[in-house]
């Protein structure tokens, strides 16, 4: 008998998305509980050791960190998404890693105190992203015509960009081709954008003038990088 699944999310959670959309791609059917991370209830303090989500309800047995989660539905569940090859699949999960640190620049981005720091760390990012560029084939996936894990840690990457989008330009993507072809192809991929619920965008735009650093002056100003 195949245990209930449940996925323990937060409505802005970057590493949710990821193993909602490894889900998806790989047909597992599931239910999603939401959690306030700002008021977080007895009984997931008690499944989630570090109070942080996601967390995979599996049967009675709750799964915690996001990399352990996806390496636990390779394992377990149909339509692998790690290549085959132990080398290449071992490079997946170095680039997996890589895609973490994005989103470490990302909250210094967004928390950043003053515009100078707000521009190194768009600077940091742009860095980034010309390091994956050099590493992209013709698409329209990381590995090419294959969905992989790498794409699904990604896509929460760039969807923060959408919101960006509408405060100003900051430069992260200038002068690249394949990376941002590859942000709008995984923008269109149905898993990607049944990650989030319909509110994602204004919620996080919310959540963002809500920081009181220099991206939320410029929000308040409404002027633009």
């Amino acid at each position: 008998m195949t245990q209930p699944i449940t996925l323990v999310s937060h409505a802005l959670c970057p590493y949710v998305q990821r193993v909602a959309i490894a889900l998806a791609e790989k047909g597992v059917a599931h239910e999603r509980r939401v959690v306030d991370l700002a008021d977080k209830p007895h009984w997931f303090l008690e499944i989630s050791p570090l109070g942080r989500t996601p967390v995979l309800k599996v049967g009675d047995a709750a799964l915690f960190e996001s990399a352990a989660i996806l390496e636990y539905l390779e394992e377990t569940q149909p339509t692998p998404l790690h290549p085959a090859d132990p080398v290449e699949r071992a490079r997946h999960r170095a680039w997996i890693g890589f895609g973490s640190e994005c989103l470490n620049d990302i909250a210094g981005f967004y928390s950043a105190a003053d515009t100078g720091a707000l521009e190194r760390k768009a600077a940091a990012l742009r860095a980034r992203f010309e390091r994956i560029e050099g590493h992209l084939g013709a698409g329209p996936w990381f590995a090419g015509a294959r969905f992989s894990l790498v794409d699904a840690v990604f896509a929460p990457v760039f969807r923060y960009f959408d919101t960006f989008d509408r405060i100003g330009d900051f430069g992260a993507f200038a002068g690249l081709a394949r990376v941002p072809a590859w942000r709008a192809a995984l923008a269109a991929r149905p898993s990607v954008q049944a990650a989030v619920g319909p509110d994602y965008n204004d919620r996080l735009f919310a959540f963002l003038g809500r920081r009181g650093g220099a991206l939320s002056r410029m929000m308040t100003a409404g002027v633009s990088a």
